[in-house]
């Protein structure tokens, strides 16, 4: 099969996704108690009103002619008017994927800072205290809930430690909302060369970024591992061994780069991921995020503003793994036969 019936192929399964995303929002909507006129206007409201509402937005037509405008408003872009604030749902989304796309992207740097330089210690030193220690990190990271370790991170450094920080290090990390955004900062920075703003925008991501990023560390961390120690067993390296090319050189240009390809894989996969998981995250630290803006949106029941986040975030998923599979695919070719 070609790399372009591959893709084709992914993108028709991907379009299925969707489908089913936006298939599922609506029978939730559908089947969920309480009168969405009544989220509008109150309980309160004169039935007249209500009625008003209801034709306005459609909820007086019937179950199929509701989904069917549904789904032709979603593949034309329109997800709607919020039910609370009566603004524009796409507007709404896309004014917070910045936010939350700088804080999986800072999560993602964080993860493979430290994951591949401690996934390839513990490979090259197997079964000695640093591979213990490696493994046992990898394990905490995986088994420790991100919103626990967000609320400890922000108790400890935050809180505990903001004064001492202040004094000894002249600076500290902050516990309200960001002020700047990476764009503005780094606009900032170029036109005038003031860096002021955008350390305030490292302090206030460095927590979150952490927090998001620690169960990614150790999934890396642990597949970089598992990838070189099998590497090592492989006949190459013994040739090249015999050869006399010294161990680092082996370690670092032969074994680990061809360890990559599977963590390149999971990257992009993760990077999506991140972005669908970042809602907890961003709740803990009021990070103005689609996280966040979902949470409000749950506990207000803004049923328009809910489906077209987790829409968003399913397409944006959806398209990183297409991009992830034309990646793998020209890298590894045997793919586009499976």
């Amino acid at each position: 099969m070609s790399i372009g019936k591959f893709l084709v192929k992914r993108l028709l399964q991907g379009v299925l996704v969707i489908w089913g995303v936006i298939t599922i929002m609506f029978a939730l909507r559908a089947v969920s108690p309480g009168d969405p006129a009544n989220l509008i206007v109150g309980p309160a409201a004169d039935p007249e009103i209500r009625d008003q509402v209801r034709e306005q937005y459609g909820l007086n037509e019937p179950i199929y002619v509701q989904y069917v405008d549904y789904v032709q408003g979603m593949v034309t872009g329109d997800f709607g008017y919020s039910f609370q604030s009566s603004r524009e749902v796409t507007t709404m989304v896309l004014e917070r994927v910045p936010a939350t796309l700088e804080l999986a992207i800072a999560a993602t740097i964080i993860a493979v800072v430290i994951a591949v330089p401690l996934g390839v210690i513990s490979a090259s030193r197997r079964n000695e205290p640093a591979d213990y220690g490696a493994t046992l990190f990898s394990l905490l990271g995986i088994s420790t809930p991100n919103f626990w370790l967000g609320l400890m991170l922000i108790l400890l450094f935050a809180v505990f430690l903001q004064d001492p920080m202040e004094t000894y290090l002249g600076f500290s990390f902050p516990q309200g909302r960001r002020t700047v955004g990476f764009g503005e900062a780094v606009i900032t920075l170029v036109t005038t060369g003031y860096a002021g703003d955008l350390l305030t925008w490292v302090r206030h991501i460095t927590l979150p970024a952490i927090t998001l990023g620690t169960y990614f560390t150790a999934m890396i961390t642990r597949l970089t591992r598992s990838g070189m120690i099998d590497e090592f067993g492989k006949p190459y390296v013994t040739a090249t061994e015999a050869k006399g090319i010294p161990y680092v050189l082996i370690r670092y240009k032969h074994v680990l780069r061809n360890t990559m390809i599977p963590i390149i894989t999971v990257l992009g996969l993760q990077l999506g991921t991140l972005i669908g998981g970042a809602v907890i995250t961003e709740t803990v630290f009021n990070w103005p995020g689609l996280g966040d803006r979902l949470i409000q949106a749950l506990n207000a029941r803004d049923w328009p503003l809910m489906q077209g986040i987790i829409v968003f975030i399913a397409l944006g998923f959806v398209l990183i793994n297409i991009a992830v599979d034309a990646l793998y695919a020209t890298l590894d070719p045997r793919v586009t036969n499976e």
